[in-house]
């Protein structure tokens, strides 16, 4: 397991570059929304942290992680952003249903990658537990949502080289 013995909210802010002059876009989940909104939280304080104002983020909801390749396709259209963190939570159940949502999801993300100059951040926990989830949006393991928000500040600086 990746976490095991890592928190994710733990990042050297002398290794980051200054955000204030970025523009970001959050998708947001509103399935599972107990753990996307600690996620939002996370990405939040983390791009605060490190320079961004609340002006210059911008978050805009979808039903589920499914539809956050379209809203995050949307964004990179509609919004002048810099980077944009694509946050949600699939959660095993019983049928595959899991399997297919966490896979169009991903490919759905890399894809935008691949056909934008607007890197979009993989923040999609897929997690076989409700207890898996709530360590990673800001329990024991910490914060995936600040993981990711420092992604998006690494990745939206790589855009102006």
């Amino acid at each position: 397991m990746a976490t095991v013995n890592k928190n994710l909210s733990t990042y050297d802010k002398a290794t980051i570059p200054n955000a204030k002059d970025f523009r970001f876009g959050i998708v947001v989940s509103e399935w599972n929304e107990n753990i996307t909104e600690g996620l939002f939280e996370g990405a939040v304080a983390a791009l605060k942290e490190n320079g961004v104002t609340d002006d210059n983020i911008i978050r805009w909801n979808v039903p589920g992680s499914y539809e956050l390749v379209y809203g995050a396709k949307h964004m990179q259209k509609r919004q002048e952003v810099d980077a944009i963190i694509a946050i949600g939570s699939v959660i095993q159940g019983e049928t595959k249903h899991f399997d297919f949502v966490c896979s169009a999801t991903a490919h759905g993300i890399k894809d935008l990658n691949v056909q934008s100059d607007i890197p979009v951040i993989f923040c999609v926990l897929t997690d076989n537990t409700l207890q898996q989830a709530i360590d990673r949006s800001g329990g024991k393991h910490g914060n995936k949502g600040i993981e990711a928000a420092v992604a998006a500040i690494k990745m939206a600086a790589l855009r102006t080289f």
